[in-house]
């Protein structure tokens, strides 16, 4: 009886240690397919925030690196407005007489200086004045000298006072309608102190009363001009000034000093500043839009007194980081850009030493060979990782971006081309799924 109860205890424990040693080979096992299917969870997560191309995939994409720079973005406020020169910057051209045209010297278009001759016109009237003033000089001179000699005789009790005083009033007279005279002729240009009867002028010169350019001409060789009619027209664009119209609503949001990138409506391929000098106290005619005038500041050429803009009104100035706009891409609603990236971190090459010697060993020989295969076929690879981002401020072709992950500080990012990568990424996440 004793004997078969050892025996019987003696199987009990064999199979104990049977099922033991079984159940420690089934959870090996588990753990085994626990681990491969975390690895495949690991990849899979990997795969959809990367994608990998080759150099000459690049350049035939035109894949473009840089990093996030410092830049001073600006909040601004858009506006239209009307490109002007103030008054007193355009002139017209005209004669204090009126006369024939006898010759135009210059063209629509010219750059003229203050002074210069723009026309000439020839009228008898000229030489009808001219004569006068040689006369009155002459009688003028006349009329000294017996006054000089009435004086004389007075003084020596040998002339009545009267003829001292009748002779005064007469060089008084004279004396005023040469000075009158010669007032006259140096409005229309003609020099008096110089004028003798063998240099009487039968033609008078127009000059430019400013310098500037020569918008119009309005008279032809020939016509007649009445005295102060517009013969041309002169504008001076190097006072050329910008009239912003804001409505009420963001009046308060400018004030003088603040900076104005502008483009020409009709072109914008170029942009303009210009700085806000003065606000307008006034509603416009017919709207509830006030004035807001800037000084356009640099280089004015293609720039014409009337002509239609665009423009943006800086607000506040931030130093931030920021990014071309072309590096930003949008994906299902949120932003990201693309940094360079390796494969595999250094975390995941620690986690798979962790893993055991044998399983490091195995992965690392499959990963030389697959490198290895993959680089005969296709080259050098650069793997890009997609990065989040919350994008702000967007002036003068950047935009302000936070960052929602870390990334070293020196990392590379895609300036251009990140919509084809995301495409990438996009269909290899497709075929993966599939």
């Amino acid at each position: 009886m004793n004997k078969f109860i050892i025996i019987i205890s003696i199987a009990a424990t064999s199979l104990l240690l049977t099922s033991c040693q079984n159940h420690k080979e089934g959870d090996g096992h588990n753990h085994g397919e626990e681990a491969g299917h975390s690895e495949e969870q690991h990849d899979e997560h990997e795969n959809s925030n990367t994608a990998s191309l080759t150099e000459e995939q690049m350049k035939s994409i035109k894949i473009e690196l840089g990093r996030i720079e410092k830049k001073q973005l600006t909040a601004s406020l858009k506006a239209n407005g009307l490109l002007k020169v103030p008054n007193q910057n355009k002139a017209n051209v005209t004669a204090m007489m009126g006369g024939v045209i006898k010759s135009i010297l210059v063209q629509t278009g010219n750059s003229v200086n203050k002074g210069q001759i723009i026309a000439t016109i020839t009228n008898n009237a000229f030489i009808t004045m001219q004569e006068e003033y040689i006369s009155v000089s002459a009688k003028v001179d006349l009329a000294q000298l017996e006054y000089n000699r009435q004086n004389e005789l007075h003084l020596g009790n040998a002339g009545a006072l009267k003829n001292v005083q009748t002779s005064e009033s007469e060089l008084k007279i004279l004396k005023a309608r040469k000075a009158s005279l010669q007032k006259q002729l140096e409005l229309i240009g003609i020099k008096s102190n110089s004028l003798t009867s063998e240099n009487i002028q039968p033609t008078i010169n127009i000059s430019s009363p400013i310098s500037g350019a020569l918008s119009n001409v309005m008279v032809n060789i020939g016509s007649f001009v009445d005295a102060n009619n517009p013969i041309a027209e002169i504008v001076d664009n190097s006072q050329l000034h910008l009239d912003l119209y804001v409505y009420e609503k963001d009046l308060n949001k400018l004030k003088i000093g603040q900076t104005i990138h502008f483009t020409l409506t009709n072109n914008p391929g170029k942009e303009y500043d210009a700085e806000v000098y003065s606000i307008s106290n006034t509603f416009e005619q017919s709207t509830k839009a006030v004035a807001v005038h800037a000084r356009v500041k640099g280089n004015k050429t293609g720039l014409i007194d009337g002509m239609a803009i665009t423009a943006l009104v800086s607000l506040e100035n931030a130093s931030v980081d920021a990014v071309p706009t072309t590096a930003i891409i949008n994906h299902e609603g949120q932003d990201y850009i693309f940094i360079v990236s390796d494969a595999h971190s250094e975390e995941e090459h620690h986690e798979h030493n962790e893993a055991g010697e044998e399983a490091h060993q195995h992965d690392e020989q499959g990963h030389k060979h697959k490198e290895k295969e993959e680089n005969g076929k296709q080259g050098k690879e650069t793997t890009f990782e997609k990065i989040p981002i919350r994008k702000g401020t967007t002036d003068v072709g950047y935009s302000e971006i936070t960052l929602l992950k870390e990334i070293p500080a020196d990392a590379k990012i895609v300036t251009n081309g990140a919509f084809f990568i995301l495409a990438k990424m996009t269909n290899k996440g497709e075929g993966h799924e599939h």
